[in-house]
């Protein structure tokens, strides 16, 4: 059959709370213009985020309640960790409480002020931990993933020849380690192939740099990686997953995304004294090391979801559902990142708002008109988010987009029509959308409690 199913039968409603234009023009100037700020129950359809935001299955249910609440060595914690084990083979592993706990004791207990950090591209989170050590946090993508319309399989590869470059001027001695971001979610949500990889290990092993995945989205990284390097059709999601962690020395992992789970993340590691560092840093600030700061039950949900989200039907659907927005938003000529990711579906603010400059925050503007629109909360990623502010002076980023992400196994094809409506409105309406200005910001991450006004 050509229709792809979801792989799932709905068993529990959530309702939604169908708000009046009046009343979303007055939620969004109560929080500052800050979709960030808005409460939830006052959004149709949200898609500020696919981090904790997924519904769970019956299966994960059901080994909730299994959870063992013991301080130490419970039994959910041994389950974590075989599940762990299977998919990264690292001997190393540690609960936390989410993703950016592990990057933050891993900078904590590896990073220092004159580190430098290359990445194919560093997140939000990644990003402020690093930034905030004093060290210096570096993108290497190659330039064609800097253009939206550019279309290749894998364009959330590593620049081999930059990284090399990085190497020679900052010296090896100052760079504790390379990571390497799978999906590429700053990028477009873009993939990682399994060859360069590869070639990013290669260079590595020449100056004895660890590698670490963020691998928060390793599993749909396995999915495009099966689905578009030949060598890799006839192997399981599993399998491929296992050899990109065997390239890696380590692995930060928020279980919000690909652990389907609502909270929850890990740190793993091969070398026994990163490991030895990394635990004494985790007891002061997370709980002891065998849950990390989460409840057995939590445990116990991640064991099932890491292993759910490597089912091939589970992921294709979910490609699919991006896939069916990305064809329909395209054939009416709505400038978005192509190809489309495997988490979310990115518009190209830029081309969007064409008669706003980067310093008029063209993605905060946008995503304050879908949610007028239409109860749509998204989430800017363009020059609030990864630009900066030096001494009064913005300093833009280079893509300006708006992030449309999908929780996994909520919304339905109505909800996504409905969706594709609101989106078109606002397209044919575009040369409305107003300036802002940033009334407020804090020093990292001022994303999320940024004050804007409109201009």
């Amino acid at each position: 059959m050509k229709t792809i199913i979801e792989p799932f039968r709905i068993k529990m409603t959530e309702q939604i709370h169908l708000t009046t234009a009046s009343e979303r023009s007055k939620y969004l100037k109560e929080s500052h213009n800050n979709v960030f700020l808005i409460d939830a129950e006052h959004c149709c359809i949200d898609l500020l985020t696919d981090s904790g935001t997924g519904a769970m299955s019956a299966q994960q249910w059901a080994a909730l309640m299994l959870g063992d609440e013991s301080y130490a060595g419970s039994k959910s914690w041994k389950k974590f960790e075989s599940t762990i084990s299977e998919i990264t083979g690292m001997p190393h592993i540690f609960p936390t409480h989410q993703g950016r706990a592990a990057e933050s004791l891993l900078v904590k207990t590896q990073v220092k002020a004159t580190s430098v950090i290359p990445n194919n591209s560093h997140f939000d989170t990644t990003r402020a931990n690093i930034e905030s050590s004093g060290a210096k946090a570096l993108d290497l993508l190659y330039e064609h993933a800097y253009q939206p319309d550019y279309i290749c399989n894998f364009k959330g590869d590593m620049d081999v020849k930059k990284l090399e470059q990085v190497i020679e001027q900052e010296g090896v001695e100052n760079i504790p380690f390379c990571m390497i971001t799978v999906t590429n979610n700053s990028g477009g949500g873009q993939p990682v192939s399994m060859q360069n990889m590869k070639d990013i290990k290669k260079v590595l092993s020449k100056h004895n740099i660890p590698m670490i995945i963020d691998a928060c989205r390793f599993a749909e990284n396995a999915y495009f990686i099966k689905t578009r390097e030949p060598a890799y059709a006839d192997k399981s999601m599993l399998e491929i997953s296992r050899e990109m962690f065997d390239l890696a020395d380590g692995a930060t992992m928020s279980c919000k995304k690909d652990g389907l789970s609502n909270i929850g993340g890990f740190f793993v590691c091969r070398d026994p004294e990163w490991a030895v560092h990394f635990k004494n840093a985790l007891i002061m600030q997370e709980g002891f090391p065998t849950y990390g700061g989460l409840a057995g039950r939590d445990l116990e949900v991640i064991s099932v979801g890491l292993k759910e989200a490597l089912e091939f039907d589970y992921q294709n659907y979910r490609h699919a559902t991006v896939k069916y927005l990305e064809e329909k938003l395209t054939a009416k000529n709505i400038p978005i990142v192509k190809p489309a990711g495997g988490h979310a579906i990115f518009l190209d603010a830029k081309a969007f708002c064409e008669h706003l400059n980067p310093e008029d925050f063209p993605g905060i503007g946008l995503v304050n008109e879908l949610y007028l629109q239409g109860g749509v909360r998204g989430v800017e990623l363009g020059s609030v988010m990864f630009g900066k502010n030096e001494d009064g002076k913005e300093i833009p980023a280079r893509l300006e987009l708006v992030r449309l992400a999908f929780p996994r196994r909520v919304y339905t094809q109505s909800h996504f029509d409905y969706l594709i409506e609101v989106i078109e409105e606002v397209w044919q309406n575009r040369k409305e959308i107003p300036k802002h200005n940033i009334t407020y910001q804090p020093e990292f991450l001022r994303h999320f409690t940024a004050h804007f006004e409109r201009c």
